[in-house]
């Protein structure tokens, strides 16, 4: 059974038990993302990332021996939606690289005929 990247947080975090079974199922990098966001783990992580061409058992070992015992939560960062790079997207099929590239150069007035003629009606 495979684990997700929060198990192998707990494990480093709170429960300081080995659950590594396979090297390959380690997914190093989301882990290392999981404690930069707490001040006394952030320079850790950053050392593991400066070092990912070490094998993923010594990054775990090293990880899960380090860092102190101690209840950490925070809530990930994600990517902000923004309604008028979505509705670029929509209507001129644009990827979103380049619906940020085309929302530099429409004014406010295109964004707002785009809203209406994207308007499908109903509640919102």
């Amino acid at each position: 059974m495979s684990k997700n990247p929060f198990d192998y947080l707990n494990s480093i975090n709170t429960s300081k038990k080995d659950i590594l079974e396979k090297d390959k199922d380690y997914p190093a990098f989301m882990v290392n993302r999981g404690l930069s966001y707490f001040y006394d783990t952030v320079l850790l992580a950053n050392e593991m990332n400066v070092k990912h061409n070490l094998d993923n058992r010594l990054q775990y070992d090293f990880l899960l021996n380090v860092v102190r015992k101690k209840k950490r939560f925070s809530k990930w960062n994600k990517a902000s939606e923004c309604e008028s790079i979505n509705m670029i997207k929509e209507y001129y099929g644009y990827s979103n690289q380049r619906a940020k590239e085309a929302l530099t150069i429409l004014t406010e007035s295109d964004i707002q005929e785009l809203k209406s003629i994207l308007d499908r009606g109903g509640k919102k």
